[in-house]
């Protein structure tokens, strides 16, 4: 664990393309094209994780704005692929007790307007005013992570709605997890939350042709990273203070998170990472995003045997 006082020059939570403006052995399932290179591995700072997760899917812009076979989509692939083993075998590295799980459940369609162009504090107020009409009423928060869609169509910017305006989903920003601190009574509680735009043609991550497949693989990436780096957003909030990286959970002072430094290594290549994997119960696949791992110093696919802890 580092020193309280090393700091991170910059510290992000977003997925972004990089080359746009903003297995069956223990070890054979590094990506090809990838030497490993250590210096881009994760470090344990004093920030939580998630070991035991839940999430549920919170579909923007009600019914009307979402085809149903996408939603059943989403809703059976993401929970599989977040689920699956083998998928899971790579991120148990990172968890002390090595057996991170992951609980879903039901989605729910929020019916209300979305602008054209959503920012990170019209994504909090969301947050806020889900939490305080009860909608998320039933999840344990310290656990839980609320997926936030956007419809076909929305674009999302990594900034606030005032002043400087920050990179958006029509140059490369497929998603980002973040918090708010809500008020529960007397208590202060964390709500944890990922947003992501529907990735299709110029807006968002597109690597498949379905849009679906797009916006899962993203919503895999932010969720990994929310389960190893919940309180990212406090880090950012912390700015410069030496003691800023004291909210990280795992995360490169090189690379960045979980997620991240396989697309930033990646670059135009993204192929090369997100990928469908085959589940391993039954013979279907999901779409979703390598993962970086420590243990080969590389992205990796799943694998049939657990690393070290």
């Amino acid at each position: 664990m580092p020193a309280t006082g090393t700091t991170v020059a910059r510290i992000t939570n977003v997925a972004i393309q990089p080359d746009t403006e903003a297995a069956d052995l223990y070890r054979s399932a590094r990506v090809a094209g990838f030497p490993a290179d250590p210096s881009l591995n994760l470090q344990r700072f004093a920030g939580k994780t998630i070991e035991h997760l839940t999430f549920t899917h919170v579909y923007l812009g009600g019914a009307a704005a979402w085809r149903s076979d996408d939603i059943q989509q989403i809703d059976w692939a993401l929970p599989a692929a977040m689920q699956d083993s083998q998928l899971n075998n790579v991120l148990a590295q990172y968890f002390p007790d090595g057996k991170p799980t992951t609980t879903f459940k039901p989605s729910r369609i929020f019916d209300s307007s979305v602008p054209a162009r959503v920012y990170r504090d019209t994504i909090e107020s969301l947050v806020a005013s889900l939490d305080q009409s009860g909608t998320l009423s039933g999840f344990d928060l310290a656990s839980s992570v609320f997926c936030l869609l956007l419809p076909e169509g929305v674009v999302l910017v990594d900034g606030i709605s005032t002043g400087h305006n920050g990179v958006d989903s029509k140059h490369g920003l497929g998603g980002y997890h973040g918090s708010i601190h809500a008020k529960r009574g007397s208590k202060m509680e964390t709500v944890y939350y990922a947003v992501c735009v529907y990735s299709e043609g110029t807006n968002g991550i597109a690597v498949f042709p379905d849009a679906w497949k797009n916006t899962c693989a993203v919503f895999y990436h932010e969720l990994c990273e929310a389960r190893t780096d919940p309180d990212v957003e406090d880090a950012i909030r912390a700015g410069n203070s030496p003691h800023a990286n004291d909210f990280l959970g795992w995360y490169s002072l090189q690379g960045g998170e979980i997620g991240d430094i396989p697309l930033e290594e990646a670059g135009a290549n993204l192929t090369s990472i997100i990928r469908e994997v085959k589940l391993a119960a039954g013979s279907k696949t999901v779409p979703v995003q390598f993962m970086w791992s420590n243990a080969v110093a590389g992205p990796e696919g799943p694998i049939t045997r657990k690393h070290a802890p």
